[in-house]
């Protein structure tokens, strides 16, 4: 079921029970209405019957034959007001009671009339108006008083059903939320999860029960998405293969030809004037093709350090002592050139386990770019500091130099590609990204045209 029909419910539920109590709310407060009308009704009612039984001792202390005719219009008052109300009265205590009442004041008023058509005072319908009275009102202030009780119970029924029934709707509403919320929260994780895997290249399809929610809906596209990046990530891994091959075979023929050529050269004209070139002449000649074949032989090594990088020898160092070792064989380069050097090493950076003539020949490489970059002088800055998760030191080199394009920086660390012409192989930076990998490390460029560039190494703090 989706999730919006899921809430609908939840809703239209909780819709249904407040409904529900509002009517059972309404119910009770027209009963209580009704009841509170008969009470009124009642205590008129009582008030009259007192004032009859008020005209009745009156007529029997004092004998006064007009406190009969008193009591009787009294009793026309109090008939018309249950005529007047009888529907009120009916709704509140029922018709069989409406009826006792009448007919209890009916006796009492024919008591009255009864003696008041005696010529002389008769004890025995005397004593039949007392107890006609007494009757009477004790009828009525039972009935009110069972009236008044009753609306109390329905008020105090009705409170608790109100009390209830918000209990009820409240914990409805926080289950149903409850259980909304934990199937959109094992939904996320589910996504998350997958988003994470496909992060790591990971780009399996997920398998598991899937809703038929908009959640499942999610984890279908997601699954499909991931089938495609499976898919292109074969033909950009292939593209790239294929681009890597054909820079590679560029660099390599390009590199190689420049030495070729000129001890092609040099093999023609030692045959061409061998009679007429002197001792020294063959000898220089012969030192040229051997220059040239050992640059040819300097580029075969550096192509192999690249392919196959040699193993570390990972020995317990001071990260610190390494660059400062590393300034020491450059020092001079840097005085030549004109460059300041400023070094920000921190302090009690722990041990790490590293290969320290390779960091060094890394380090070396920076800053010989770094002062090809700066041909008119510049400030160069070398720090070292803890990692950012304290897992790691980074080492940073950064030049004040010309930069380097925004599209050449994806290409920085391929073999062969060069920023600077004919100058170097354009190996260096491939020789050291396979060096700080090798390290279990990680390298990365920042760089603006005109404002300079910036390497950073992290090495990881393992032990052994």
């Amino acid at each position: 079921m989706k999730i919006e029909r899921k809430i609908i419910l939840s809703n239209v539920f909780n819709v249904a029970l407040i409904l529900l109590t509002g009517v059972f709310a309404i119910q009770n407060m027209n009963t209580v209405l009704t009841k509170l009308r008969f009470i009124e009704i009642a205590d008129d009612l009582n008030a009259s019957l007192l004032e009859m039984r008020i005209s009745e001792k009156n007529y029997f202390l004092y004998g006064n034959i007009d406190m009969l005719s008193d009591i009787d219009e009294k009793i026309k008052t109090a008939g018309a007001l249950i005529e007047t109300a009888k529907n009120d009265i009916v709704r509140a205590v029922g018709a069989g009671s409406l009826s006792r009442l009448r007919t209890h004041l009916r006796d009492y008023a024919d008591t009255v009339d009864m003696l008041g058509r005696s010529p002389a005072r008769d004890s025995k319908n005397e004593a039949m108006l007392r107890t006609a009275g007494k009757t009477l009102r004790e009828f009525s202030q039972t009935m009110t008083r069972l009236e008044r009780e009753r609306m109390n119970d329905i008020i105090a029924r009705s409170k608790k059903i109100l009390l209830y029934s918000f209990w009820a709707i409240f914990a409805s509403a926080i289950l149903v939320s409850h259980f909304i919320s934990q199937k959109i929260l094992m939904s996320l994780r589910a996504i998350e999860k997958m988003t994470m895997s496909i992060s790591k290249g990971d780009f399996r399809k997920f398998e598991e029960s899937r809703s038929k929610d908009e959640f499942g809906s999610v984890i279908n596209a997601i699954n499909f998405m991931s089938e495609e990046l499976s898919h292109r990530e074969e033909e950009i891994i292939q593209s790239k293969k294929l681009a890597s091959l054909g820079i590679l075979t560029a660099g390599v023929a390009h590199e190689l030809t420049n030495p070729l050529n000129n001890i092609s050269m040099m093999a023609q004209n030692f045959v061409e004037f061998h009679d007429s070139l002197g001792r020294e002449e063959r000898i220089g000649l012969m030192s040229r093709v051997e220059g040239e074949t050992e640059r040819i032989q300097e580029i075969v090594k550096n192509l192999l350090d690249f392919s196959k990088p040699k193993e570390a020898n990972l020995q317990e160092a001071n990260i610190n002592d390494v660059i400062r070792k590393a300034m020491k064989l450059v020092q001079n380069m840097l005085d030549v050139s004109n460059i300041t050097t400023r070094l920000g090493l921190a302090r009690d950076l722990p041990q790490i386990y590293l290969d320290a003539h390779q960091i060094q020949q890394v380090l070396v490489n920076l800053v010989t770019n770094a002062v090809q970059a700066m041909s008119s002088g510049g400030m160069l800055f070398i720090g070292s500091r803890r990692g950012r998760q304290g897992d790691s030191i980074e080492v940073t080199v950064k030049d004040s130099g010309r930069g380097i394009a925004p599209e050449f920086l994806p290409h920085i660390f391929d073999p062969f590609f060069s920023t600077k012409g004919d100058v170097g192989t354009g190996l260096g930076l491939s020789v050291s990204y396979g060096i700080i990998k090798n390290h279990k490390g990680d390298i990365r460029v920042e760089s603006k045209p005109g404002v300079g560039t910036t390497f950073t190494i992290e090495l990881p703090v393992k032990r052994r």
